[in-house]
């Protein structure tokens, strides 16, 4: 049995973080209907402690429709009964997106309630466009929807998520719209009410992206998923390189590593990452060592749940030493 924090606000963040779950979820079913392609989420639940400080169930694209990877985790971890631990709960939606249509973006999200044990509380707001191929009005669009949920938080928000998702090693950037606000508490509003405007116009967007993109029927090249391919070879040295929320979620515990590792890509291109190795400064290269050490012996490396969980635990192992 799963125990839930008992403060009625991070009740209602729970109610509403499940309520945009389920929404992206069907909307992702709608635009997939535009297609020939049945696609499929089944649900997964993990458990902290074996429930009695929380965990989270995740909607999980099953392999054969629209999507390369697609989870949408709605979690609780609650250590009220902990005073050891420096917050009571922390309640979250963590979200990432890969269509296999290597034309169509890209999505991460991410929005969370954290309760700390002083009694305050602070939103950590999150959404990038990750498209392997640029297109401008793509990116435009976007761009604009977030100006307009984030208010007058959009030049705060844009500037600390263009630096989170730089990777100065290889001169490059994961994503072209980047968003991100930590420690949040919109002044004059309810943190809740800004968190939903924000992630359902947000949604609403990418799904009107998505559909667009699959709605043409351009004959997909190999260049273009090849491209795909090394985008997502990046995307996948950014998380598990530099990306502090993952890094962090594994450290923490082992009970949900094929959960944390859900935004990764079902393939990457290993001799890329074998390349981008001898670019990255010390001691990370020495991570991207121990990476490459977890991966299959392939050009394609298919990253399956047991590549995960092997990848899990080169980095916890990294980290200790």
């Amino acid at each position: 049995m799963r125990i839930y924090a008992k403060n009625p606000d991070a009740q209602s963040a729970l109610q509403l973080l499940r309520s945009i779950q389920s929404y992206f979820k069907f909307e992702l079913l709608k635009a997939s209907s535009l297609t020939s392609q049945s696609t499929e989420f089944k649900a997964v639940e993990w458990l902290r402690d074996n429930g009695s400080h929380g965990g989270g169930e995740r909607f999980e694209a099953i392999d054969g429709g629209i999507f390369n990877r697609a989870s949408i985790n709605v979690s609780q971890i609650q250590y009220e009964d902990d005073a050891s631990k420096h917050y009571n709960s922390a309640t979250a939606l963590s979200t990432i997106i890969h269509p296999n249509n290597p034309l169509a973006p890209s999505i991460h999200m991410h929005f969370s309630l954290t309760e700390l044990k002083d009694g305050t509380s602070y939103w950590r707001i999150m959404a990038d466009l990750n498209p392997s191929h640029f297109d401008k009005e793509d990116k435009e669009y976007f761009d604009q929807t977030v100006k307009v949920a984030a208010k007058s938080y959009y030049l705060e928000g844009t500037k600390a998520g263009n630096h989170y998702f730089d990777i100065p090693a290889l001169k490059k950037r994961r994503g072209v719209s980047h968003f991100y606000l930590e420690g949040f508490n919109p002044e004059g509003e309810n943190g809740e009410l800004f968190t939903k405007q924000f992630a359902t116009k947000v949604i609403d967007t990418y799904v009107h992206i998505l559909s667009s993109h699959l709605l043409k029927t351009n004959e997909i090249t190999k260049e273009q998923k090849q491209t795909q391919l090394n985008y997502h070879t990046l995307y996948f040295y950014q998380v598990l390189t530099l990306d502090k929320g993952t890094t962090a979620g594994l450290l923490v515990h082992d009970q949900n590593d094929v959960g944390t590792l859900g935004s990764l890509p079902s393939h990457i291109n290993r001799p890329l990452l074998e390349d981008w190795q001898a670019l990255t400064p010390q001691p990370t290269d020495r991570l991207v060592s121990e990476l490459l050490a977890a991966l299959p012996c392939e050009n394609t490396c298919s990253i399956t749940k047991e590549v995960k969980a092997n990848l899990a635990q080169a980095i916890r192992a990294f980290y200790k030493k």
